[in-house]
């Protein structure tokens, strides 16, 4: 897959190796590198997946990594339904109407 100049895209980049991290992290913590990854458009005229690329962010930096993603979408949510909460604005509301027998 290629893209192009202009194209929406997410780079990844090494910020420190494992053995640069400060030594006051948790074990699991430093056996790692600390990564950041960047969404942006792409600077270069065209680009290969794993190929060093610089992006614009929305913000206006330029950022400079791996190419990991084109077109990359949001797989963020907030996890699974917690049953307790599902209810709380109903219950709310019922108290706030004066019907306190909620």
């Amino acid at each position: 897959m290629e893209a192009k100049k202009g194209d929406w895209v997410q780079i990844q980049k090494t910020l420190l190796k494992s053995k640069e991290r400060t030594a006051q992290l948790p074990e699991d913590t430093k056996k790692v590198p600390l990564e950041m990854r960047v969404k942006g458009f792409l600077i270069n005229d065209v680009a290969k997946l794993g190929d060093e690329v610089e992006v614009e962010t929305l913000t206006g930096r330029k950022v400079t990594g791996t190419l990991v993603s084109i077109n990359p979408k949001y797989e963020h949510d907030f996890g699974e339904p917690i049953p307790e909460l599902i209810t709380v604005g109903l219950e709310l509301r019922r108290i706030l109407e004066g019907d306190n027998d909620a």
